[in-house]
C-alpha cells in the first residue's frame, strides 16, 4: 500500500525558501517552507497550517528535493515516537497485555507483527490519531490471533466498532 501523496516542489530564489506540499500530519495537509540561514542546528516550526524547517547553510550544496525528502523523514521520525508511543500505551491499557517489543521503522506495510514483536511505520502519523489507534490495535490483535479469524475479527470490532471506516481510510489512498 503507497501511503506517499504526490507532491510539488517550488524553488523562491528571492529569499532562497523551498516549498513542498501537500505533506499530511495527523490527518492534516501541511506546506513546508524550508529556509537556509546562518545557523548551526536545524530549526523547526508550525503556524498556520506551514511547517517552516530551518537548515545552516551548510545544507545548500544538497539537492532541494532531497535535503527536503530528508527533512519531512526527520520530522516524521519525531512525530512517530510520540505518537505511536501514545498509541501503544493507550492499546495496552484497553486490552491488558503489550508486546515482547515494539519498534517504529520504516517497511513497505504500515504495521507488522512478527515473533511477537510489533513493527510500526512512522509514516502512519500521516493519519488522524483515530486510525494510527486502529494500526496498533490491528497490530496488537496479531500478538493472540495470526490470521485475520473470526476470533481476530471479533477482537478488533470490541475494542473498535467503526473498524471499517479506518479500513476504508487506509484502503482508499
Amino acid at each position: 500500500m503507497n501511503i506517499v501523496k504526490r507532491r510539488t516542489t517550488v524553488k523562491t530564489k528571492e529569499n532562497n525558501t523551498i516549498e513542498r506540499h501537500p505533506v499530511p500530519v495527523l490527518g492534516i495537509d501541511y506546506k513546508v517552507k524550508i529556509q537556509y540561514k546562518n545557523i548551526k542546528i536545524t530549526e523547526l516550526d508550525i503556524e498556520n497550517k506551514t511547517i517552516k524547517i530551518s537548515l545552516p547553510n551548510k545544507y545548500k550544496k544538497i539537492s532541494n528535493t532531497e535535503i527536503l525528502d530528508l527533512a519531512i523523514e526527520k520530522m516524521y521520525e519525531q512525530i512517530a515516537k510520540v505518537e505511536i508511543e501514545r498509541a501503544m500505551e493507550k492499546t495496552r491499557i484497553m486490552l491488558g497485555f503489550a508486546p515482547e517489543e515494539y519498534e517504529i521503522k520504516k517497511i513497505k506495510e504500515l504495521g507488522k507483527c512478527e515473533n511477537s514483536k510489533i513493527t510500526i511505520n512512522p509514516e502512519v502519523i500521516k493519519y488522524k490519531r483515530k486510525v494510527i489507534d486502529y494500526i496498533v490495535l490491528h497490530q496488537y490483535c496479531h500478538l493472540k490471533y495470526k490470521t485475520h479469524s473470526k476470533m481476530f475479527m471479533k477482537l478488533i470490532e470490541k475494542y473498535e466498532p467503526n473498524y471499517k471506516k479506518c479500513e476504508d481510510i487506509l484502503l482508499n489512498i
